[in-house]
């Protein structure tokens, strides 16, 4: 007769015939099943929790001190590339958050370096060590999209075959965010072999979706797919529950829509809501906190913290079929987070697999970025760039300008009429926009204005750009901006800025999206480079670098700019810069 050798031991230890590896005692245990909390020991044997009560002899203790003892918590969608952070220094900051889990879509590294990309940040999380285990478990999704859109140059491209191919392996856990939404409406059949896959597979499909509703909506859904984090209003999330749907709550960086998810959440609905940040900057992730922070907000939005817990724990563990995740019961993996209260969500200390992975907002693991393949380095590759590249000619005529409305990531239309000839926008509301290839030297260069931004005396650049990660540079001086991009170069991506007394660059030596330097150092280089951009003018309203990065990105109003020119998303075609 055979049997498993590790459930004896488990059960020995339940029954308190056999000593555990840990108990934790003195906790005030949050159940995520009832929404009620009891007091009690959590004992722990081989990384598994095998009872709640009293009375366990253990190896080792750890003394709660009457501190709550929630679920370790999950973020059920982000990029971390969007932190500026390798993935050791990213796991540095979030485990002291309580953050023992991610499902993360490495959409904007695969873009440049496609799926050796993806490798890179899953072997990097893996080499962590706490003890003997890793303190962050990594659920690494397929980018569906790359590139993002045909109106683009990216570094790579994933189609439906290679999709199929790569889906197979055991290295991804679903299909990233479907965020080309249109296609999958009108039964484009590439992205219909990417979605066939992935149920054949049966792996999970998460979406991009904003404002699709009504007949669209549920042809979304006949797609496979499973999530939404664009829902827009208290509304859109509830028609898409009702369609069988996962909302995701956002809160991060660049986009939140925490505020009005919380309006729709109830007693009844509220286990279809999970948890997501999608993109956290390394300064939010080290001032504000992660997945806490989002617990936090929605408290004070109204959502009880009973319906809040689940939706960072054991609601994604129901939503992507996690088995053995997300609670704190007997037979649970042993990922817990002992938090102050339930309002501020302080983290005291996470446990991994039953281990001590980080305590009084400390990692206890290295969190040096030692591990960086040929893939990641050395991906800026331009033709020469010189001032004269940034030249524009009028012809009399009205020229196109984006003007982004403040705080969004949106822009409108707007005009400006500059003398025939060569254009100069020193002393105007109007700077130069340039997006330039730097994924295969094509020497491709979209031109445009942008209105409003406020910067002068020189430019501004980034090789973080969305979603194919380009050049962008923002000036109103064609020598400034040149300088700008020779930095870019040489430092083989980052965020550089060029003015009358000198210059400032920080690499993101990592594909261009992110730094090898230490979290401390990230942050505070990239608050200096941002506060320089300010100084030169930049409005309140939008962020310096940040807005930037998105005025590329061509799936979101009204005008965008890529390397192929000026993109007018309402006409779904390419404008010209001078109106005809």
């Amino acid at each position: 007769m055979c049997y498993n050798e590790t459930m004896k031991h488990l059960i020995d230890c339940a029954m308190k015939r056999e000593k555990c590896d840990l108990v934790i005692k003195n906790a005030r245990i949050f159940n995520v099943f009832t929404g009620e909390t009891e007091e009690g020991d959590v004992a722990v044997k081989e990384g598994t929790i095998v009872g709640i009560g009293r009375g366990y002899e253990a190896l080792e203790t750890y003394d709660a001190a009457g501190k709550i003892l929630l679920p370790g918590l999950i973020d059920s969608h982000i990029h971390v590339e969007s932190s500026m952070l390798s993935p050791e220094a990213w796991a540095g900051l979030a485990s002291p958050h309580g953050t023992t889990a991610i499902v993360a879509d490495p959409h904007e590294i695969v873009n440049v370096c496609g799926v050796e990309g993806a490798e890179y940040i899953k072997e990097a999380f893996s080499r962590l060590k706490a003890g003997n285990i890793c303190p962050i478990d990594v659920f690494l999704q397929l980018p569906s999209c790359v590139p993002a859109t045909p109106f683009e140059t990216s570094g790579a491209s994933l189609d439906g075959r290679e999709t199929e191919r790569e889906l197979s392996r055991e290295l991804f856990f679903g299909l990233g965010e479907m965020m080309n939404f249109p296609a999958v409406l009108c039964g484009d059949e590439d992205v219909l072999v990417k979605l066939e896959a992935a149920a054949r597979l049966k792996k999970p499909v998460d979406g991009h979706a904003p404002n699709v509703v009504g007949d669209g909506l549920n042809a979304y859904r006949c797609a496979g797919v499973l999530t939404d984090h664009e829902s827009l209003t208290p509304e859109e999330c509830r028609e898409k529950i009702a369609r069988g749907m996962y909302v995701q709550v956002r809160c991060g960086s660049s986009a939140n829509n925490l505020a009005d998810a919380a309006k729709a959440v109830d007693g009844y609905n509220f286990r279809r809501f999970v948890l997501c940040s999608d993109d956290k900057n390394a300064k939010d992730l080290s001032a504000q906190g992660h997945i806490d922070d989002a617990l936090r907000r929605l408290v004070e939005a109204g959502v009880p913290a009973k319906y809040a817990i689940p939706m960072a724990t054991v609601n994604i563990a129901d939503c992507y079929k996690m088995s053995g995740v997300g609670a704190i019961a007997p037979g649970y993996v042993a990922d817990m987070v002992a938090v102050d209260d339930v309002e501020s969500f302080h983290v005291c200390a996470t446990f991994k697999r039953g281990v001590l992975v980080a305590e009084g907002g400390k990692a206890l693991f290295e969190t040096d970025a030692r591990y960086l393949p040929a893939a990641v380095k050395g991906t800026v590759h331009i033709k020469p760039v010189t001032a004269e590249s940034f030249r524009i000619v009028s012809h009399g005529g009205r020229l196109r300008a984006m003007e982004i409305v403040p705080h969004t990531l949106v822009t409108r239309e707007s005009f400006f009429t500059p003398p025939a000839g060569e254009v100069s926008v020193k002393g105007t509301d109007f700077c130069k926009l340039a997006v330039i290839e730097r994924h295969h030297a094509t020497g491709n260069i979209g031109l445009g204005l942008v209105k409003g931004y406020g910067l002068h005396g020189g430019a501004i650049g980034i090789s973080v750009a969305h979603d194919s990660h380009n050049l962008v540079i923002l000036g109103d001086d064609d020598g400034a901006m040149s300088r700008v991009v020779a930095l870019l170069e040489r430092a083989g991506g980052g965020m550089a800025a060029v003015w009358k007394d000198g210059e400032e660059v920080f690499p993101l030596d990592i594909a261009g999206l992110m730094s090898s330097a230490p979290a401390g150092e990230v942050v505070a280089r990239t608050s200096a480079i941002q506060n320089r951009a300010r100084a030169m003018g930049v409005k309140e309203g939008y962020s310096p670098f940040m807005t930037l990065v998105f005025l590329s990105l061509p799936l979101i109003p009204k005008l965008k700019l890529t390397d192929r020119g000026l993109f007018d998303l309402e006409k779904f075609s390419f404008a010209t810069l001078e109106e005809l």
